[in-house]
């Protein structure tokens, strides 16, 4: 099979499409034929040597975490899933899942079936920022009905879906964005919007019960004043989760770090929203997988909008 693989770390250069031999589905697993990967910015931070690259062994990797395609064999100890099944998933992170490839083996824990309102592109970009967000508001902050949730970064990847998962649970939704994206997020379903080059959410803002922290660093903790008592947030950036941490705790507010972790069960309630029109995906563009040291590249610059997703032929 044609797969991506990286041989030394560092930049797009180092990335090339190789012929590798097709992976074989142990007990627990299925073997996906791949139609598409998503690619998100742990994967150019990985392969920089960056990122989980301590998780993920030795060289030559097959970058890539989330997949969507068709279920080609089953391995043993395997019931909820059969050959011919559509299906997508965020694999194994942080460790090494090889989806940037024409086929991948997945723990079937780890997958969902694709509904036909779920288009293979964007269920491949659906994996890790869904998750994030659902296991940020249900998983760490128990996202309740008429609770009031700031979204920071509402328009980015995580951030987006995070408004549209706090809607559907009934919740009063606020989003930061620049003004070009003001009418995005309002689009998405927020009930304010904030531009957030010229708000200071500290003095604009309270009674917040929820904050989703897609920002970090000096803007989540001039953010946690708008929360009310017993409010909590919960900060996405991990390089600052320790830094917006302890200035919580100095102001007397609950901060929570997160790492995304796999999820077939949530995977399925996130396609099951999307199937009943609660939830959608912003796609930036598709790129061939031949292409993957370009959207490396166009992922790195951080002016895309939207998910980019490799196609595989």
């Amino acid at each position: 099979m044609k797969a991506i693989r990286l041989h030394a770390f560092g930049g797009p250069d180092n990335l090339s499409l190789d012929e590798v031999a097709p992976p074989v589905a142990a007990r627990g697993e299925v073997l996906i034929r791949n139609r598409a990967a998503g690619v998100n910015p742990i994967d150019w931070k990985t392969c920089s040597g960056g990122g989980a690259s301590a998780f993920i062994g030795e060289l030559p990797y097959i970058p890539g975490w989330e997949c969507a395609g068709t279920v080609e064999a089953v391995g043993e100890g395997v019931s909820d899933f059969s050959v011919g099944d559509e299906v997508f998933g965020f694999l194994r992170f942080p460790e090494a899942a090889g989806c940037y490839a024409e086929s991948v083996c997945a723990p079937a824990n780890q997958i969902a079936k694709r509904p036909a309102a779920l288009e293979v592109n964007a269920a491949a970009g659906l994996g890790l920022a869904g998750l994030t967000a659902w296991q940020a508001l249900h998983d760490k902050a128990g996202v309740q009905a008429g609770q009031r949730v700031l979204v920071l970064a509402a328009a980015g990847g995580v951030g987006h879906l995070a408004v549209q998962l706090a809607k559907a649970a009934g919740a009063y939704v606020i989003g930061t964005a620049s003004a070009d994206n003001q009418a995005f997020i309002a689009s998405l379903g927020c009930d304010e919007c904030i531009d957030y080059t010229s708000a200071n959410l500290s003095v604009s803002l309270r009674d917040v019960d929820i904050i989703i922290d897609g920002v970090g660093g000096a803007t989540a903790i001039e953010a946690l004043g708008c929360l009310k008592p017993g409010g909590l947030m919960v900060t996405l950036p991990s390089v600052t989760a320790a830094e917006v941490a302890e200035a919580g705790e100095r102001g007397g507010y609950r901060v929570l770090g997160i790492r995304v972790e796999p999820n077939g069960t949530e995977l399925a309630e996130l396609a099951a929203l999307y199937s009943a029109g609660q939830l959608t995906l912003s796609l930036a563009q598709t790129l061939p997988l031949a292409e993957a040291g370009r959207a490396h590249q166009l992922s790195a610059s951080g002016h895309q909008r939207g998910k980019l997703v490799l196609t595989v032929a």
